[in-house]
Parts: C-alpha cells; sequence; structure tokens
C-alpha cells in the first residue's frame, strides 16, 4: 500500500477510500504504507493516517508508515500524534 504524490484536503476523502479497500486484501499483522511518493500534503495527511490507524486496530492489525517525508515527521511532532503513527 502506498501514499499519492499529493494528499491534501482535497484528496483525503478518496485515498482513504482507496486504501481502506486494499485493506481487505492486506495480510494479518501490520500492514505497512509506503510514504516515499508524497510530496505534497498538509495535516490532512495525518488525518488520513490516524483514521487508517484506528481501522486496522479494529480488525486487530497494525500500521507501519515508511519512506516517511521529514516535513511530515515534523507535522506529526508539532500535532503531537508522532508517537501514535510510529508505534503502530
Amino acid at each position: 500500500m502506498a501514499l499519492p504524490e499529493r494528499l491534501t484536503l482535497e484528496e483525503a476523502v478518496p485515498t482513504l477510500q482507496r486504501l481502506d479497500g486494499q485493506l481487505a486484501h492486506q495480510p494479518d499483522g501490520t500492514v505497512v504504507l509506503d510514504a516515499t511518493s508524497l510530496r505534497e500534503f498538509d495535516s490532512s495527511a495525518l488525518a488520513v493516517l490516524l483514521e487508517l490507524r484506528r481501522r486496522l486496530q479494529t480488525r486487530g492489525k497494525g500500521l507501519r508508515v515508511e519512506g516517511w517525508p521529514p516535513r511530515l515527521q515534523d507535522l506529526a511532532g508539532l500535532y503531537g500524534v508522532q508517537e501514535l503513527l510510529a508505534s503502530t
């Protein structure tokens, strides 16, 4: 699973729907989400990640995000959610 190149408020709902649709095809355990293509984003990207994490937890799965853009890591730290997303 991978994040798109752009993830702002406009793309948040369609991106979450696409990712949620892919969850059924993921094996049990931790789902790996590749963020290396993410170039343009706002705080909506964090909202998508947190909601995806929540949905996975209800299914007994975890989330691991790889390839974090440094600016997204900074944003997660600013909002105080970096630990939630790093520890899943």
